[in-house]
């Protein structure tokens, strides 16, 4: 089984991504989420999962992070369920609010998902109710998780996925972003992560900064 992948992405398109792992082009499909973290001609590491047809080619999908990997193949536990559904589920909704609706038992938001209807979504709130939960009990009422916007988990996602890990990557954010509230505030996630990588570079450059360290507070 490929549980992941890791190589230089060689095409972007609307719903799918080819990834060059040691000169084998893997085309992978994923949700527009994961797909604006990638960039043509750049490193990405994906989660993945394998999935088998008996009358047709089988298919690979790609996933920013362990949590829609586990949301997915979790959700082709339901019966009626394929994948392309399942990756549906993931592009309308997002993972925190597939939690809350099975914690809640509530069906209506799979019903806004195309090719479920109230059955179906009724079919998937009781199957899964033992299975997906929230990570945290109540997380609309958790500050700090209310607190971070969109573009700043797209813009890390897409750091890590060029090599940074979740902690430089988030300390690379706040001092390339020191005085540049404006930008913040546009949520224009291609600009600020140019921003970023400017300033990463900018810092690789200097002769007392090291790559591989984004530390707050250094090299500037």
């Amino acid at each position: 089984m490929i549980a992941s992948v890791r190589g230089e992405v060689l095409h972007k398109g609307l719903s799918t991504a080819v990834v060059d792992v040691m000169g084998l082009g893997l085309e992978l499909q994923a949700t527009p989420q994961t797909l604006s973290g990638l960039h043509e001609g750049r490193e990405a590491r994906l989660a993945t999962a394998f999935v088998a047809r008996k009358d047709d080619s089988p298919l690979l999908f790609g996933f920013a992070g362990a949590e829609e990997k586990e949301i997915f193949e979790t959700m082709l536990g339901v019966s009626g369920i394929g994948p392309r559904t399942a990756l549906a589920v993931l592009t309308a909704l997002g993972t925190q609010e597939v939690r809350t609706a099975i914690a809640q038992g509530d069906p209506k938001p799979f019903t806004t998902v195309s090719g479920i209807g109230p059955k179906g979504a009724k079919r998937i709130v009781l199957e899964l109710a033992d299975k997906l939960v929230p990570a945290d009990p109540a997380p609309a009422s958790t500050p700090q998780a209310a607190q971070i916007p969109l573009w700043r988990t797209q813009v890390t996602e897409a750091l890590t996925g060029l090599g940074w890990n979740e902690k430089d990557a988030s300390a690379a954010i706040d001092d390339a972003l020191v005085g540049r509230e404006e930008l913040a505030d546009s949520g224009d996630v291609a600009l600020i992560l140019r921003t970023v990588l400017g300033w990463l570079g900018a810092r690789a450059s200097a002769p007392a900064a090291g790559r591989g360290s984004t530390r707050t507070g250094e090299g500037r």
